[in-house]
Protein backbone atom coordinates (compact mmCIF):
# COMPACT_ATOMS: atom_id res chain seq x y z
CA UNK A 1 0.00 0.00 0.00
CA UNK A 2 1.30 3.45 -0.95
CA UNK A 3 1.39 6.34 1.13
CA UNK A 4 0.82 9.75 -0.56
CA UNK A 5 3.22 12.62 0.64
CA UNK A 6 0.17 14.04 2.79
CA UNK A 7 0.76 11.15 4.44
CA UNK A 8 -2.57 9.04 3.44
CA UNK A 9 -2.41 5.62 3.00
CA UNK A 10 -3.33 4.57 -0.73
CA UNK A 11 -4.23 0.99 -2.64
CA UNK A 12 -3.68 3.37 -5.81
CA UNK A 13 0.37 4.04 -6.37
CA UNK A 14 -0.29 6.61 -8.32
CA UNK A 15 -2.69 9.16 -6.90
CA UNK A 16 -4.16 9.06 -3.19
CA UNK A 17 -7.15 7.26 -2.92
CA UNK A 18 -8.19 9.98 0.01
CA UNK A 19 -6.73 13.42 -1.20
CA UNK A 20 -5.92 12.77 -5.40
CA UNK A 21 -2.44 13.90 -4.30
CA UNK A 22 -0.05 12.27 -7.15
CA UNK A 23 1.83 9.92 -5.17
CA UNK A 24 5.57 9.62 -6.49
CA UNK A 25 7.06 10.48 -9.65
CA UNK A 26 6.96 14.05 -10.03
CA UNK A 27 6.43 16.46 -7.18
CA UNK A 28 2.49 17.23 -6.33
CA UNK A 29 0.69 19.99 -7.80
CA UNK A 30 1.56 23.28 -5.65
CA UNK A 31 -1.31 23.99 -3.05
CA UNK A 32 -2.77 27.62 -3.77
CA UNK A 33 -1.27 30.34 -1.52
CA UNK A 34 -3.65 31.69 1.12
CA UNK A 35 -6.17 28.93 0.81
CA UNK A 36 -7.54 28.00 3.86
CA UNK A 37 -10.68 26.59 2.59
CA UNK A 38 -12.05 24.79 -0.50
CA UNK A 39 -13.50 27.82 -2.53
CA UNK A 40 -16.45 25.89 -3.02
CA UNK A 41 -17.86 24.27 0.35
CA UNK A 42 -15.58 26.01 2.62
CA UNK A 43 -14.26 22.33 4.23
CA UNK A 44 -10.61 21.93 5.11
CA UNK A 45 -8.42 21.49 1.77
CA UNK A 46 -5.75 19.40 2.92
CA UNK A 47 -4.93 18.84 -0.59
CA UNK A 48 -5.42 19.09 -4.52
CA UNK A 49 -9.12 17.99 -3.68
CA UNK A 50 -11.54 18.40 -1.15
CA UNK A 51 -12.22 15.61 0.99
CA UNK A 52 -16.25 17.29 1.54
CA UNK A 53 -17.59 17.96 -2.19
CA UNK A 54 -14.36 16.66 -4.23
CA UNK A 55 -13.16 20.11 -5.69
CA UNK A 56 -10.49 20.31 -7.51
CA UNK A 57 -8.22 23.23 -5.72
CA UNK A 58 -6.39 23.76 -8.81
CA UNK A 59 -9.25 24.15 -10.90
CA UNK A 60 -11.14 27.90 -11.62
CA UNK A 61 -14.38 28.83 -9.39
CA UNK A 62 -16.96 29.47 -11.78
CA UNK A 63 -19.60 31.60 -9.95
CA UNK A 64 -23.49 31.61 -10.84
CA UNK A 65 -24.53 34.42 -12.55
CA UNK A 66 -26.44 37.27 -10.37
CA UNK A 67 -30.41 36.62 -10.79
CA UNK A 68 -32.58 39.75 -12.60
CA UNK A 69 -32.90 42.61 -9.72
CA UNK A 70 -36.50 42.34 -9.14
CA UNK A 71 -38.21 43.86 -6.39
CA UNK A 72 -42.30 43.96 -6.55
CA UNK A 73 -44.61 45.11 -3.88
CA UNK A 74 -48.34 45.05 -3.39
CA UNK A 75 -49.62 48.38 -1.63
CA UNK A 76 -53.35 47.89 -0.31
CA UNK A 77 -55.78 50.75 0.27
CA UNK A 78 -59.32 51.61 0.42
CA UNK A 79 -61.01 53.02 -2.88
CA UNK A 80 -63.93 54.77 -1.97
CA UNK A 81 -65.07 55.34 -5.69
CA UNK A 82 -65.10 51.57 -6.05
CA UNK A 83 -67.03 51.06 -3.38
CA UNK A 84 -69.93 53.01 -4.69
CA UNK A 85 -70.19 51.33 -7.60
CA UNK A 86 -69.89 47.70 -6.25
CA UNK A 87 -72.88 49.08 -3.81
CA UNK A 88 -74.59 50.92 -6.40
CA UNK A 89 -75.10 47.46 -8.34
CA UNK A 90 -77.10 46.19 -5.57
CA UNK A 91 -76.93 42.60 -3.94
CA UNK A 92 -78.43 41.06 -1.03
CA UNK A 93 -75.71 42.18 2.11
CA UNK A 94 -75.00 45.41 0.10
CA UNK A 95 -77.21 47.65 2.80
CA UNK A 96 -75.68 46.51 5.06
CA UNK A 97 -71.86 47.14 4.08
CA UNK A 98 -70.35 50.38 5.09
CA UNK A 99 -66.70 52.22 4.03
CA UNK A 100 -64.17 51.97 6.57
CA UNK A 101 -63.52 55.03 8.07
CA UNK A 102 -59.92 54.23 8.54
CA UNK A 103 -58.13 52.03 6.27
CA UNK A 104 -54.25 52.74 6.36
CA UNK A 105 -52.37 51.54 3.33
CA UNK A 106 -50.14 48.14 3.76
CA UNK A 107 -47.46 46.96 1.53
CA UNK A 108 -46.94 43.80 1.43
CA UNK A 109 -43.18 42.28 -0.64
CA UNK A 110 -43.68 39.93 -3.70
CA UNK A 111 -41.43 36.91 -3.49
CA UNK A 112 -41.56 33.11 -3.59
CA UNK A 113 -43.41 31.84 -6.79
CA UNK A 114 -47.10 32.82 -6.15
CA UNK A 115 -48.79 35.21 -3.23
CA UNK A 116 -52.11 34.34 -2.58
CA UNK A 117 -55.17 37.13 -2.00
CA UNK A 118 -57.83 36.61 0.57
CA UNK A 119 -58.80 36.16 3.73
CA UNK A 120 -56.97 33.42 6.21
CA UNK A 121 -59.47 30.61 7.82
CA UNK A 122 -58.76 28.72 10.42
CA UNK A 123 -61.11 26.13 9.46
CA UNK A 124 -60.59 25.79 5.88
CA UNK A 125 -56.66 25.53 6.53
CA UNK A 126 -56.41 28.87 4.42
CA UNK A 127 -53.43 31.52 5.21
CA UNK A 128 -52.82 33.82 2.78
CA UNK A 129 -50.14 35.91 2.28
CA UNK A 130 -51.85 39.31 1.89
CA UNK A 131 -54.58 38.66 4.14
CA UNK A 132 -57.65 41.19 3.65
CA UNK A 133 -59.60 39.90 6.67
CA UNK A 134 -57.31 42.13 8.45
CA UNK A 135 -58.95 45.37 10.36
CA UNK A 136 -60.98 46.19 8.49
CA UNK A 137 -61.77 43.20 7.22
CA UNK A 138 -63.81 43.13 3.59
CA UNK A 139 -66.37 40.98 3.58
CA UNK A 140 -66.30 40.83 -0.33
CA UNK A 141 -63.02 39.06 0.15
CA UNK A 142 -63.10 35.21 -0.18
CA UNK A 143 -60.90 33.23 1.20
CA UNK A 144 -58.65 32.51 -1.64
CA UNK A 145 -59.84 35.05 -4.03
CA UNK A 146 -56.48 35.68 -6.32
CA UNK A 147 -53.46 34.28 -6.65
CA UNK A 148 -50.07 36.48 -7.69
CA UNK A 149 -48.01 34.15 -9.84
CA UNK A 150 -44.22 34.71 -10.81
CA UNK A 151 -43.10 34.83 -14.25
CA UNK A 152 -39.24 33.51 -15.26
CA UNK A 153 -38.50 37.05 -16.56
CA UNK A 154 -39.16 38.77 -12.99
CA UNK A 155 -42.51 40.15 -13.66
CA UNK A 156 -46.21 38.80 -12.03
CA UNK A 157 -49.63 37.64 -13.56
CA UNK A 158 -52.81 37.37 -11.71
CA UNK A 159 -55.34 34.32 -11.77
CA UNK A 160 -58.79 34.31 -10.06
CA UNK A 161 -59.57 31.15 -9.82
CA UNK A 162 -63.24 31.98 -9.15
CA UNK A 163 -63.97 34.15 -6.59
CA UNK A 164 -67.52 34.72 -5.51
CA UNK A 165 -67.34 38.45 -6.39
CA UNK A 166 -64.71 38.48 -8.87
CA UNK A 167 -61.64 40.82 -9.50
CA UNK A 168 -60.88 43.44 -12.01
CA UNK A 169 -57.29 44.91 -13.31
CA UNK A 170 -56.98 48.21 -13.91
CA UNK A 171 -61.13 48.51 -14.64
CA UNK A 172 -61.77 45.27 -16.91
CA UNK A 173 -62.99 42.32 -14.83
CA UNK A 174 -60.68 38.98 -14.90
CA UNK A 175 -61.75 35.97 -16.54
CA UNK A 176 -61.91 33.13 -14.16
CA UNK A 177 -58.55 30.87 -14.49
CA UNK A 178 -57.12 32.59 -17.25
CA UNK A 179 -53.76 34.62 -16.25
CA UNK A 180 -53.50 38.58 -16.56
CA UNK A 181 -50.09 40.48 -16.90
CA UNK A 182 -49.59 42.63 -14.38
CA UNK A 183 -47.31 45.83 -14.28
CA UNK A 184 -45.99 48.89 -12.70
CA UNK A 185 -48.83 50.74 -11.09
CA UNK A 186 -51.74 48.57 -12.41
CA UNK A 187 -54.35 48.47 -10.07
CA UNK A 188 -56.22 45.26 -9.31
CA UNK A 189 -60.06 46.43 -7.52
CA UNK A 190 -61.90 43.47 -5.44
CA UNK A 191 -64.33 42.86 -2.52
CA UNK A 192 -66.20 45.43 -1.23
CA UNK A 193 -63.73 48.70 -1.25
CA UNK A 194 -59.77 46.76 -2.00
CA UNK A 195 -57.84 48.12 -3.99
CA UNK A 196 -53.92 46.77 -4.86
CA UNK A 197 -51.67 48.63 -6.43
CA UNK A 198 -48.22 47.03 -7.78
CA UNK A 199 -45.38 48.58 -7.50
CA UNK A 200 -41.85 47.94 -9.15
CA UNK A 201 -40.46 46.49 -12.23
CA UNK A 202 -38.25 43.55 -13.26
Amino acid sequence: MAVCPLGHPSTDDAFCDECGTQIGGAAPAAEPTGLTGCPVCQAPLPGRYCEVCGHDSTAPVVEAPPLPASSWEAVVGADRAYFERVIGVGGPDSGKIVFPPYCPERSYPLSGEQVRIGRASRSRGVTPEIDLGQAPPDPGVSHLHAVLMAQPDGSWTLVDPGSANGTEVNGQPVEPNVPVPLGDGDRIHLGAWTVITLRGAP
